[in-house]
């Protein structure tokens, strides 16, 4: 009988390096193209639906148009109106006033209750889920419950008065010195859960060993928090901080469900005088000035921010 052959193929591990690399360079030019390819539909959304609508926004709000847009160029004119506006300016101020005390209450609660599940307590997952779940609820639905518990007539008011507190008062939402607190309390019911879980996953992210050492240092529980434990969570707490300042200059649909801007204008926001000028009043022009305004208000925040933020993780990676 005659030889047999085989005619198995090479055992690659076997080869030299450089062929091995140079089998896997076409593959790997391959897919690189193909992950190009991959990106055409998001770079064409970001430049049309994204930088396209800005651009033609800013123009926009340089021309003179009401209801439909036109070539009618009055340069910063718009912008000048716009600061002689009234109803604006008293936006501007809700919107500082509501900025800072829903920040704050958000990053302070938010931070509170990833300590409290961080203590490894009973039903973690059935509270972490609580606690999470008013974020999954849309802001007009979080509005309008908020609305139905603040009614004098109806909700918190009513309820302590028929339990005897017959000289109760909660009636924020009709009292123009206070109605803007009661959307931060709306709104931070329904943030504070998404902090809570950015907070949570960063504390898991903490080495056990730290905990130990400082309880062998006798160092207190607090002191740990103050002085370790948050500036490690420097991270998770600013990636909280741009979500919640998003969610601030977003501020719309928790507003008009709640108060629609009143009594008066004391609920008035930015965004709902957009809104406003732009269907209601047919003043685009108007409309497009105040966008780029608050525009360029957020980018103005928001752009040294992430810039620090990405020079403190490059100079780690170095």
């Amino acid at each position: 009988m005659g030889t047999f052959k085989s005619h198995a193929l090479p055992d690659m591990t076997t080869q030299p390096t450089h062929v091995r690399n140079t089998r896997a360079r076409p593959l790997r030019k391959r897919w690189s193209i193909a992950a190009w390819i991959a990106l055409i539909p998001m770079t064409l959304t970001v430049l049309f639906a994204y930088l396209g609508t800005m651009l033609w926004t800013a123009r926009v709000s340089l021309s003179n148009s009401r209801t439909f847009p036109s070539n009618d160029f009055v340069g910063f004119t718009q912008y000048v109106r716009l600061f002689h506006n009234d109803r604006w300016l008293v936006s501007l101020q809700h919107i500082a006033i509501y900025g800072v005390c829903f920040i704050f209450a958000c990053l302070a609660i938010g931070m509170l209750l990833a300590i409290f599940i961080d203590q490894r307590v009973v039903a973690e997952g059935v509270l972490r889920t609580v606690f999470l779940y008013p974020y999954a609820m849309s802001f007009v639905a979080t509005g309008l419950v908020w609305q139905w518990i603040l009614n004098p007539e109806l909700g918190a008011q009513s309820l302590l008065r028929k339990m005897g507190f017959t000289h109760a008062r909660f009636d924020w939402i009709v009292d123009q010195d206070w109605v803007i607190y009661t959307i931060v309390i709306a709104t931070v019911w329904q943030a504070a859960g998404l902090v809570m879980a950015l907070m949570l996953a960063g504390l898991r992210g903490i080495d056990d060993e730290l905990w130990k050492a400082a309880r062998i240092d006798g160092i207190p529980r607090w002191r740990v928090y103050a002085s370790i434990v948050i500036p490690m969570l420097g991270p998770s707490i600013s990636t909280a901080f741009v979500l919640l300042f998003v969610a601030v200059v977003k501020l719309f649909d928790a507003v008009v469900a709640m108060t629609q801007g009143g009594p008066g204008t004391a609920s008035e926001v930015p965004a709902k005088f957009i809104m406003d000028y732009l269907f209601g009043r047919a003043n685009i022009g108007l409309a497009s000035a105040a966008s780029i305004v608050l525009l360029a208000t957020v980018l103005a925040i928001l752009a040294p921010f992430l810039y620090a933020r990405s020079r403190n993780a490059s100079r780690k990676e170095m």
